[in-house]
């Protein structure tokens, strides 16, 4: 293969590569995300799609559509760049980002979506951790996390919000819904009454 081959053939591996990290932008939102998202094939739609080969950088750019089975990814322009040892970072921008998918029935209990909404969303291979930046949100069924930033670490399932120096509380804002329990049905119904005492 001369160089100008290789030349040519560069963006295209780069655009590839950027294809199969942004694949894995999608997944990691979602604990016990559906098993079958996995198998599913990648669709991204986007007003215009370039690689540059020298830069190691692809982008998607104009009104962006990823899917990936129940996944469904919205943004603006996003950004894939190949940095240190291989591993590469994506970026995803809009007003806002969106991102939706549901997860496995689990315990018994229907099937639940989980969604996700910032102004930028990045994603970092080598560490493995999401980051949520500026209006982020997060809901899992009716559960919402609020804040200025949200991470979210795939090795250790660790998770956290912070509220920014502008924001007119500076604090986050969590509604965790009552869970269901024998004596607390999830519907609102109010709960069985206990049994009487036994008499004396």
């Amino acid at each position: 293969m001369n160089a100008i081959q290789h030349a040519s053939r560069r963006p295209v591996a780069v655009l590839l590569r950027a294809i199969l990290v942004v694949e894995v932008l999608l997944l990691p939102l979602g604990a016990q995300a559906e098993k079958a998202d996995r198998d599913k094939p990648l669709q991204i739609e986007a007003n215009r799609m370039g690689a540059d080969g020298v830069r190691k950088m692809a982008e998607f750019e104009g009104a962006v559509v990823l899917t990936k089975g129940t996944i469904q990814m919205n943004a603006e322009r996003i950004v894939v760049t190949e940095r240190d040892k291989g591993f590469s970072h994506a970026k995803a921008t809009g007003a806002p980002v969106r991102f939706r998918q549901r997860l496995d029935p689990k315990d018994g209990k229907a099937a639940v979506w989980i969604d996700a909404e910032a102004l930028r969303i990045e994603y970092d291979e080598r560490t493995e951790r999401v980051e949520l930046f500026e209006k982020a949100r997060v809901t899992r069924d009716r559960d919402e996390v609020r804040g200025a930033y949200i991470l979210y670490d795939q090795r250790t399932e660790f998770f956290s919000a912070r509220a920014g120096k502008d924001s007119s509380s500076g604090r986050v804002r969590a509604i965790i819904q009552p869970k269901s329990t024998p004596d607390r049905p999830a519907s609102g119904a109010p709960a069985k009454p206990a049994a009487a005492p036994p008499a004396r």
